[in-house]
């Protein structure tokens, strides 16, 4: 086994950097996800981890913050950050997306691979408890990765993430995929090169939980590593954390006596309304016209470029979406940069109709869009749907309405008959992956690879457009299989263009993410994905 802080990728990436060849974003994201710690990252190219200055935190306060309280399910199944956010509070993971891009351990003490990312040795942290008293071990690593690998689970997306430790027969946990070597160190057998893995582990279905754990309702018996416990929780309405006092943290935070996350549904306005009563003391996150809204009000701003999007999806597995004459006529029809502006006032970088974004390693630059209403319409008339009514599903959240009716608006200006149709989440999400026409937000991944072999490999849970392409599934097997992203962009270049050439989705902007406090607690800068590391949070000094 080849540890990972020789590893020739990470040694090749520390040169690239110091001779400004790579950013220093793009090298602690490939390093730390190859096994280095962040500290030794940034040490690599010659500088110190960065360390804000703070005061000592202090235990004490309640952390009121708004966010929709969505009906709890299985981790495994979540396709929403609400729910692991929640969870967050007695639920850990065994990796760390940070918002520096960096991949950090979390009950992995640290990792390493071999140089063909095919076998992984995770180290487990010693001297973890479960609340429950038992000590968490190799066992329970074990069985999460039993359940995360069993892609007969319908809705199971984890699947695809370990889709490397699966037998291609049964679906399952392939046996002596995943090796107990002893009570803290599992080794992991890959049937193939697969160098999202650790990062895979980051996301937020990822979440650990416990030996006993088979499916069900998560509240009946929260056992957890985490530093509180559920107190109530109220589809729709509220849910409340409050420290557990009986039970020692595992590292310093859980620093709250209680964190409550208030529905106040998706409409900004009723948001700004709580903000200015005194009802909350953080936005979940702040949209388009309401980050000027929320800073007049004097309120606190971070905000983040991220690989966040709206991907605007044609689903191919019914008429009209089946013919690629007709998605691509659509897709022509649609200016990108205007979507930009329409729908998000412009806070963001536009869209290439391929769903890899500038900040990831791999992403590769292709020709400019194409925009011509006039042959848009020709190829949908010539598909034989020029007569034809297309119903544009969104969400009823503001800039999901705002993105959707910008599209349906050129579309109509290119003479294509276009219905709007506007839903409330609770309707929305229960159908998500069949609407034939439909926007679904889609948060950031550390690399563009992870997206590609969650979205668009055929036949895997979250592909929502049922796009099925055996050179693009065989050009993700060998991006996965490559560690270098210089080499892997020349993999990445065709399976962009080939997305853009089936007309797959309309991608039309990467966003910049915001939210808001009124400045009575640290730590709760946003993160790329909306993660919000309940456990750091505490009331400012």
């Amino acid at each position: 086994m080849t540890k990972t802080p020789h590893h020739p990728a990470v040694s090749l990436y520390a040169r690239e950097t110091r001779a400004g060849l790579m950013d220093r974003r793009e090298f602690i994201s490939r390093a730390t996800m190859l096994g280095l710690s962040a500290s030794a990252a940034y040490a690599a190219i010659g500088l110190s981890l960065p360390t804000p200055a703070q005061a000592a935190p202090q235990k004490g306060g309640t952390l009121r913050v708004n966010m929709e309280t969505k009906a709890l399910k299985d981790p495994r199944l979540w396709d929403w950050t609400e729910y692991a956010n929640f969870c967050r509070g007695w639920l850990d993971y065994l990796a760390q997306f940070n918002r520096d891009g960096s991949v950090t351990g979390g009950l992995l003490e640290s990792w390493s691979a071999n140089d063909a990312a095919t076998e992984y040795v995770l180290n487990l942290r010693k001297g973890v408890k479960w609340n429950n008293g038992d000590d968490f071990t190799a066992e329970d690593v074990v069985h999460n990765f039993d359940r995360w690998a069993d892609g007969t689970v319908e809705g199971n997306s984890m699947a695809t993430r370990v889709a490397a430790l699966q037998d291609p027969d049964t679906k399952k946990l392939r046996p002596g995929a995943v090796e107990v070597i002893d009570a803290h160190t599992v080794r992991l057998n890959l049937a193939q090169s697969d160098i999202s893995i650790i990062a895979g582990l980051s996301d937020y279905p990822a979440a650990v939980v416990h030996r006993s754990y088979t499916g069900g309702d998560l509240l009946d018996n929260p056992i957890g590593t985490g530093a509180y416990l559920p107190e109530s929780y109220s589809v729709g309405e509220k849910g409340v954390l409050v420290r557990n006092p009986n039970h020692d943290y595992w590292r310093a935070g859980g620093w709250l006596d209680r964190i409550e996350f208030i529905d106040l549904g998706t409409d900004q306005s009723a948001i700004l309304a709580a903000a200015e009563g005194d009802e909350i003391d953080l936005t979940y996150r702040t949209d388009g016209d309401f980050v000027a809204a929320f800073d007049a009000i004097g309120w606190q701003p971070t905000d983040v470029v991220t690989a966040n999007t709206l991907a605007v999806r044609f689903n191919q597995a019914g008429a009209p979406y089946d013919n690629r004459d007709v998605r691509r006529g659509i897709q022509l029809a649609v200016d990108n940069a205007k979507v930009l502006e329409l729908g998000i006032g412009g806070l963001g970088l536009p869209g290439e109709n391929h769903h890899v974004c500038p900040v990831h390693p791999e992403y590769a630059t292709l020709p400019a869009l194409e925009v011509n209403p006039d042959k848009g319409r020709e190829m949908v008339v010539a598909a034989g749907h020029g007569d034809t009514e297309f119903e544009l599903t969104s969400l009823d959240t503001e800039w999901q309405r705002n993105t959707c009716d910008a599209i349906a608006a050129q579309m109509r200006d290119a003479g294509l008959n276009v219905k709007r149709t506007i839903l409330p989440g609770a309707t929305f999400w229960n159908d998500w992956l069949k609407y034939p026409f439909s926007a679904t937000e889609w948060g950031p991944r550390p690399l563009g690879i992870q997206i590609m072999a969650l979205a668009y490999k055929s036949g895997v849970a979250w592909n929502e457009s049922a796009f099925a392409n055996e050179t693009f599934d065989s050009l993700l097997a060998q991006g996965l299989s490559i560690a270098d992203a210089d080499k892997r962009r020349k993999i990445m270049a065709q399976m962009q263009r080939i997305l853009q050439e089936e007309g797959v989705l309309i991608q039309p902007y990467w966003r910049s993410v915001y939210n808001h406090s009124n400045g009575k607690f640290a730590n709760v800068n946003v993160h790329p994905f909306y993660q919000l590391d309940l456990h750091d949070i505490h009331m400012q000094g």
